[in-house]
């Protein structure tokens, strides 16, 4: 006899039509894929951004027939968080899907890490992932459902020299993640996190620049790096959709660690 249960599944669980997500920091990068991957599997995209250009995003995201708006400002200012969840439901009617992308780094060895960039990497990379997603949850708790997504790092798990600030946000979105998981279940919301490793971006070409040995000691370490390259952007875009959509629905307060089995091997 048929599984009526089993035979019931279907690939459309993947979907997103009708869905509205909201993505900080989509104009640029891995937010940009993320943005798009959205778009492909049919939500409309909310754009909270710092940097000024949005143009590519705002062509690729309509070229999939998808609505997108955006809105410029300060994540660690709790004014602009605010304006950001209301301007996405005066555009979109509501919000099913927040993705806690955008980040800031610094650079500076532990003793002389300066206090001002301490704050400013913990403010955007930490403090304001928990203050934003605590916003858009209220109005995923009245619709009684709804997915945020963090973004960690393979500096979730380790620490790298020169990036205390950076390291020690990373550890903490495992926490926020968790909590809100743990807390907001109740509301339908879940909460799980991506953590990237190592990707071909214009931000890692600049690492790579600055220390060529950074390539070459990541790809002996990382199992998957067998044609001499760091991920794909792509390779996100999978994840991204699978944790947005109703395919996950029984999972919260997890981490998908994407990173070429990075994390596996060690050091």
């Amino acid at each position: 006899m048929i599984n009526e249960n089993i035979m019931s599944f279907s690939m459309d669980f993947f979907r997103l039509d009708g869905k509205v997500a909201i993505v900080t920091g989509a104009n640029h990068d891995l937010g940009e894929s993320y943005a798009v991957a959205l778009a492909k599997a049919g939500a409309d995209i909310f754009v909270a951004h710092h940097s000024p250009n949005v143009s590519r995003v705002k062509e690729e995201v309509e070229s999939l027939g998808r609505r997108i708006a955006f809105l410029q400002g300060d994540l660690t200012q709790a004014d602009y968080r605010e304006e950001c969840v209301a301007k996405c439901l005066e555009e979109f009617g509501r919000i099913d899907i927040l993705v806690n992308n955008a980040g800031c780094n610094h650079a500076d060895p532990i003793l002389d890490f300066p206090d001002d960039d301490w704050k400013r990497v913990v403010d955007l990379q930490l403090a304001a992932v928990h203050y934003f997603s605590r916003v858009v949850a209220k109005v995923m708790a009245k619709q009684g459902y709804g997915k945020i997504i963090n973004i960690g790092s393979a500096l979730s798990f380790a620490a790298d020299p020169n990036a205390c600030a950076y390291t020690a946000a990373k550890h903490g979105i495992l926490g926020v993640t968790k909590s809100f998981a743990t807390e907001a279940g109740k509301f339908g919301i879940r909460c799980n996190c991506i953590a990237p490793g190592f990707f071909m971006s214009p931000v890692t070409d600049e690492i790579r620049a600055m220390n060529p040995a950074i390539f070459d000691k990541v790809c002996e370490r990382m199992p998957l790096c067998t044609d001499g390259q760091w991920g794909n952007i792509r390779d996100l875009m999978g994840t991204v959709v699978f944790l947005a959509s109703p395919a996950s629905d029984y999972i919260s307060g997890e981490v998908i660690t994407v990173d070429g089995g990075f994390k596996a091997v060690l050091a």
